[in-house]
């Protein structure tokens, strides 16, 4: 008689896990943003994006706290509001990570230049940017990274998967039929705000 060893279920990601995917999304698009606004403002085809080893850890835990705020509210907070939500908290907590990093002379943004802008550190402006990007971070970062499991154990994850035709058979079959499934699942100051570094 032969018994199947029946696989472990795939699990969650950690939260640790999932502050690292915020982290590098959030560093990406300050990166891309920062790139964008020097071509629009400067018509600088370069596309030098501006950023700090900082934002890792502000992004990071910025977007993961808004995660569990996504969790508390979507049931009963409509996404527009969700939105308003999101944003005011982007801006408490910039404005938090701002001044305490200025105390040690590292803040690396300054929004004096902007006419609307609290002691440098937040700015009016920027609201319709942090909104828009609020609603990205809910439906394209936030539910996805949520929708990720991680598998444990020796194997790939897919060695035991069968293919969903006929045919097809041995170890390249059944990594083309998971994979098959997986897919059909759908699995100086600058006007950005940032400091130049001369």
């Amino acid at each position: 008689m032969v018994t199947m060893e029946t696989p472990e279920a795939p699990v969650p990601l950690t939260a640790l896990s999932r502050w690292y995917l915020y982290a590098i999304h959030g560093y990406f698009c300050e990166v891309m943003f920062t790139a964008a606004w020097e071509f629009v403002v400067n018509c600088n085809w370069k596309f030098p994006g501006v950023t700090s080893v900082w934002a890792l850890f502000i992004y990071g835990t910025c977007i993961l706290i808004v995660e569990r705020m996504y969790l508390k509210l979507r049931g009963c907070c409509p996404v527009l509001l969700r939105c308003i939500i999101y944003t005011l908290w982007t801006y408490l907590w910039e404005f938090g990570t701002g001044l305490l990093l200025r105390q040690f002379n590292a803040c690396p943004w300054d929004y004096s230049e902007f006419r609307y802008n609290f002691m440098g550190l937040i700015t009016a402006e920027y609201a319709v940017p942090w909104f828009c990007a609020s609603f990205i971070v809910e439906h394209l970062v936030i539910r996805k990274t949520l929708r990720l499991r991680f598998h444990e154990g020796p194997e790939d994850g897919w060695s035991n998967h069968r293919s969903d035709a006929g045919g097809g058979g041995g170890a390249a079959g059944t990594l083309g039929g998971g994979r098959r499934r997986e897919r059909s699942r759908g699995m100086g100051n600058d006007a950005n705000g940032y400091l130049k570094v001369e």
